[in-house]
């Protein structure tokens, strides 16, 4: 299985295949509307604009695992990202990243990299990003901002 085989759920409830994607260079985002980390919406917003021309897009995958910090819906989530930081990349329905109910996708970006705590994702705000064939090339703790990102992104496209 590779990554563009995998089909999720958007945050209104549509299937939406991972293939859409090819071609692109993607960071994939496991995030929290009541995080301490919740302020990096601004700076995935920014790398987005600036480099969705050359082929580059976020995906946004609401997650409430981590100290309930996403305790809204999917509109709801949503309606708080678009409101209080403009976003306009991808957002998918809340998914869990680890343990038994573990999204696919999810177990699939951890198989293929490993963090401080081996596959284990620790928290919100954990970041993977893929080239545009589709390889996940590097994993970034939460604590990363996105700006510390861009270099990486750029080498991509």
């Amino acid at each position: 299985m590779e990554l563009y085989d995998f089909v999720v759920k958007n945050n209104v409830g549509e299937n939406v295949s991972l293939s859409e994607f090819k071609g692109k260079v993607l960071l994939i985002v496991n995030t929290a509307t009541g995080c301490g980390f919740t302020p990096q919406y601004k700076g995935l917003q920014e790398l987005y604009e600036k480099y969705k021309p050359e082929g580059f897009t976020v995906l946004d995958f609401p997650c409430n695992q981590f100290g309930h910090q996403a305790p809204g819906d999917d509109a709801e989530i949503n309606s708080f990202c678009t409101l209080k930081y403009n976003t306009t990349f991808p957002r998918f329905a809340k998914v869990d990243v680890n343990g038994d109910n573990a999204s696919p996708l999810f177990k699939y970006l951890k198989k293929q990299t490993c963090g401080f705590l081996g596959s284990r994702i620790k928290w919100n705000f954990t970041k993977f990003i893929v080239s545009r064939d589709g390889r996940v090339v590097k994993r970034f703790a939460p604590m990363t901002a996105p700006e510390k990102i861009e270099d990486d992104i750029k080498l991509l496209l």
